[in-house]
C-alpha cells in the first residue's frame, strides 16, 4: 500500500468505529482486525502503519468526529507531511477550500467538570498515553521473581506484589509461561482492586461484577483456599472465567444472576460473605489509555443509568456481608460521581457503616477511598474504597 492509500484505509475504518461508537458496537481493534481480514494485499507494515493512523486520530479528539474524514483530516492538519497525501491517486479527495479536521480536545467538553478535583487539567494527556503491558503473576503456582527474566523488558510493578510491566508492544500469547497460566494480563490498577480485598485462605469472598473472571482469578491466586463466587448478569462474559480458571489451577464458582432478582438468587451468601468485591460497570474514563474511543461512547444519559446501576450494586452487596465484614467498591474511572460520589451516598445512609484505608501504597485520598491516575502511579485511573460494617 502507497502511503495515501493507508491515510484512505484509515478514514474508511475511522468511519467504521465512529458508527460503531454511536450503535454501542465492537471496539476499534476489533474493528480494524476485522477490515483486514478481506484485504489480503495488506502485509503486515501496512496493517501495523493504518492500525496508528486509526488510533492517533481517535486519540486526539475527545468528541465524536463527524466523519473519518475529518478525524484524518484534524490529524493532518497537526502532521503537514499527511496533508500532501489528500488527492494523490488511491489516497483521499483533495481538501477542498475551508475544509477544516475534527478539533483536538483530550476531554469532551461536557464531561470535564465531571471529573475529580484531584486530578489537574496537566494531567489530562495523560489519560491518553499507550498504556504499557501489565502481567499478574499466578501467586498460587509462581513466584515473580523467578518468572522476571523470562520476559525481555520485564520489570517488577511499582505497586503491586504480583505485577510485571513490559513494553506495550509486547506479545504473550505464545509465551510459556502465559499459556501454562502461570501469569494472566491484567493492569497494575486491577491487581490493586483484588489487593484491597485483602484475601485469606478460609473467606468466603463474592466478586459480584466478575465479568471475565480477572479479579476473581487474582483473589484465588492470592488466596487458593478461600471459597470464591463469581456472579454476573452477561452470560457471555461470565461464560469465560471457566476456562481461564482451569488453565490457572483455580477452584472459583460462577453463577449467572437475573436482575432484579439478585438478592433471591445469593439468598445462601446472605450476610455471610467475608468480602464483597463490586468492580462496578462504569464509564470506563480511567482506561483511556487502552480504549480512547471510550470517550465517544459516553453522553450524559449512559452515565446517569451507570451511576444509578452502581448505587443499586451497593445496596445489593451491602446485604451479603457479613457483620464484621468488607464491602470493596471500585470503578476504572476518575468521575467524581461514580467513585466519590457514591461511597459518601453509600454511607450518608448508613452512618454504622465505616471507611477503613486499603492496603495500597499509592494514589491520592478523596473521601473515603483512594484515587489512582496514570499521571501519578502509572496504572489505569481507578477509585477504590474499602467499606466495613459494623459487627
Amino acid at each position: 500500500m502507497t502511503p495515501a492509500a493507508r491515510l484512505q484505509a484509515g478514514i474508511e475504518i475511522l468511519d467504521e468505529v465512529i458508527a460503531s461508537a454511536r450503535d454501542d458496537g465492537p471496539p476499534a481493534d476489533i474493528i480494524v482486525t476485522r477490515y483486514f481480514k478481506t484485504r489480503r494485499y495488506a502485509g503486515s507494515g501496512d496493517r501495523r502503519a493504518v492500525r496508528e493512523l486509526v488510533f492517533r486520530a481517535i486519540r486526539r479528539s475527545a468528541e465524536v468526529p463527524a466523519s473519518g474524514r475529518s478525524a484524518m483530516l484534524g490529524l493532518a492538519q497537526e502532521a503537514p507531511e499527511f496533508l500532501a497525501l489528500f488527492g494523490e491517486v488511491r489516497g483521499p479527495a483533495a481538501i477542498v477550500d475551508g475544509e477544516q479536521g475534527s478539533p483536538a480536545r483530550v476531554i469532551p467538553a461536557w464531561l470535564e467538570p465531571q471529573i475529580s478535583r484531584l486530578v489537574e487539567p496537566g494531567e489530562w494527556p495523560v489519560l491518553l498515553d499507550r498504556a504499557p503491558l501489565d502481567l499478574r503473576v499466578n501467586a498460587a503456582r509462581a513466584n515473580r521473581d523467578e518468572l522476571l527474566g523470562q520476559f525481555p523488558g520485564a520489570e517488577p510493578t511499582r505497586i503491586s506484589p504480583w505485577g510485571l510491566r513490559l513494553p506495550f508492544d509486547t506479545r504473550i500469547d505464545d509465551h510459556a509461561a502465559f499459556t501454562d497460566g502461570l501469569v494472566d494480563v491484567q493492569d497494575e490498577g486491577s491487581q490493586l482492586i483484588a489487593l484491597a480485598c485483602e484475601p485469606k485462605d478460609g473467606m468466603r469472598i463474592l466478586d459480584l461484577c466478575a465479568g471475565a473472571g480477572g479479579k476473581a482469578l487474582a483473589l484465588a491466586a492470592a488466596a487458593p483456599g478461600a471459597a470464591i463466587l463469581a456472579t454476573d448478569t452477561n452470560r457471555s462474559r461470565l461464560s469465560k472465567l471457566a476456562p481461564r480458571a482451569v488453565k490457572a489451577g483455580a477452584v472459583i464458582e460462577t453463577r449467572l444472576l437475573n436482575p432484579p432478582h439478585e438478592l433471591e438468587m445469593l439468598a445462601d451468601w446472605a450476610e455471610t460473605a467475608d468480602v464483597v468485591l463490586v468492580d462496578a460497570p462504569c464509564s470506563g474514563s480511567g482506561t483511556w489509555r487502552r480504549n480512547p474511543e471510550g470517550r465517544w461512547r459516553l453522553s450524559p444519559e449512559r452515565l446517569d443509568r451507570l451511576v444509578r446501576v452502581q448505587a443499586q450494586l451497593l445496596e445489593i452487596a451491602a446485604a451479603l456481608v457479613r457483620p464484621g465484614g468488607a464491602l470493596v467498591y471500585a470503578v476504572c474511572s476518575i468521575l467524581e460521581a461514580e467513585g466519590e460520589g457514591q461511597v459518601t451516598g453509600f454511607l450518608s445512609g448508613r452512618s454504622s457503616w465505616i471507611a477503613q484505608e486499603t492496603p495500597i501504597a499509592a494514589g491520592r485520598l478523596t473521601g473515603s477511598g483512594r484515587l489512582l491516575v496514570p499521571s501519578q502511579d502509572g496504572t489505569d485511573g481507578f477509585f477504590v474504597a474499602r467499606l466495613v460494617r459494623p459487627c
